[in-house]
């Protein structure tokens, strides 16, 4: 197998683990989690599933009518993320709705990576320290749950960061290509 077509068929085969054990994830927070816990994992998925098929497998949903669609989903998500998060604050689950939060300006940097790339490579330097804070922030959520002993919501919040990080890779391997 050529190297290049290893790397994708590694890469795939990476973001397919990754996302499966979402999935899995999601499935046990709607069985045993909070309202708020299930509700923000199936949005969550739903938004991961539509940037890695607009930003990797098909980016044919950039254009046409199916744009318009996914932007819809899409804002359905965020409504649903935002329901959750305010959950999180009414219940006190104050490390929930940071993480929240910070997922929330992950996900509006990365429409702006996705939908202004000009924009984007214009600020290069800005675009990259903003998400490098956001990411950092959300490492951090990651260790206080280790420090508190929550493995699975760290273990979780892991996971999430691996799937997002693929998305970052699909928008900067577009960038170059284009």
């Amino acid at each position: 197998m050529a190297p290049g077509l290893e790397k994708l068929t590694r890469e795939l085969w990476i973001k397919a683990a990754v996302f499966a054990l979402l999935v899995l994830n999601a499935g046990i927070y709607l069985a045993s989690g909070t309202f708020s816990d299930g509700l923000d994992s199936i949005a969550w998925l739903t938004l991961l599933a539509l940037f890695e098929l607009e930003t990797g497998l098909a980016p044919i949903l950039r254009t046409g009518p199916a744009v318009a669609i996914v932007h819809a989903i899409r804002l359905v998500c965020v409504a649903a993320i935002g329901i959750a998060a305010a959950g999180y604050l009414y219940n006190s689950e104050w490390l929930d709705a940071a993480n929240s939060g910070l997922w929330i300006a992950v996900v509006a940097l990365l429409e702006v990576g996705v939908r202004r790339p000009a924009a984007v490579a214009a600020q290069r330097a800005r675009y990259t320290a903003a998400a490098a804070t956001l990411y950092a922030g959300l490492l951090a959520v990651v260790l206080v749950w280790l420090w508190r002993g929550e493995w699975f919501d760290a273990y979780d919040a892991a996971l999430w960061l691996m799937g997002f990080a693929t998305i970052e890779m699909n928008v900067l391997r577009a960038r170059k290509a284009g």
